[in-house]
């Protein structure tokens, strides 16, 4: 039994009351996920949009940064393109799973940090125009890496590859730590509560 704040008293909450609470908390917590989903998709078609925009001159420009850094060297070039490829898309990856399960980052700071993870993905968004791009830069970027850059695009996307499942593994380790400190809390409460109950047993005996 409880009394309500207008000093009525009022009955204890019954199993339908707590599945309904566990329902609307339910429902609450898919219309959000739904939003951030419908945000991040949003950003993805902007990027789309802008790197069609970009397509001209940007791989050229990228594939020619490289070379100047590879310099015609296999082992540089493998090195360059793991360490790209890992980093912009481990960091993206989980600057955006942030960004769509964190409840607290609301409004312009979900919009920021999705922005910080695109620009961190970059460097893989312009390797993949040269990669899948049709453009003439594209090609010309495709020459350019052939000669000043070898190695590099495998490496980019063996790097990718590495960074994506860091990623789900971060990701299932978080869940499996939180599922198991949640049983250890329950586990904790139920022996809490038989203790209280022994305790009570003892007392009115």
């Amino acid at each position: 039994m409880a009394t309500s704040q207008d000093g009525e008293t009022t009955g204890p909450r019954t199993p339908a009351d707590h599945r309904g609470s566990a329902a609307d908390g339910w429902k609450s917590y898919g219309q959000q996920l739904l939003r951030n989903l419908v945000l991040v998709l949003a950003a993805a078609v902007v990027v789309v949009a802008i790197g069609y925009g970009l397509a001209a001159f940007v791989p050229r420009s990228w594939a020619q940064w490289i070379g100047r850094r590879v310099d015609g060297s296999l082992p540089a070039g493998t090195v360059w393109g793991l360490f790209l490829g890992v980093v912009c898309t481990f960091v993206p990856l989980v600057l955006v799973w942030q960004a769509v399960v964190r409840p607290w980052i609301k409004g312009f700071w979900k919009v920021a940090l999705i922005v910080v993870a695109v620009l961190v993905a970059l460097p893989n968004l312009m390797t993949l125009s040269i990669v899948v791009g049709t453009s003439n830069g594209a090609h010309a970027g495709e020459r350019i890496l052939d000669v000043d850059g070898p190695g590099f695009r495998a490496a980019s996307l063996w790097g990718a590859i590495i960074g994506a499942l860091l990623f789900v593994g971060l990701v299932w380790l978080t869940r499996t730590n939180r599922t198991r400190g949640q049983r250890v809390r329950d586990l904790k409460s139920e022996i809490d509560h038989r203790d209280q109950a022994e305790r009570a047993r003892d007392e009115s005996a």
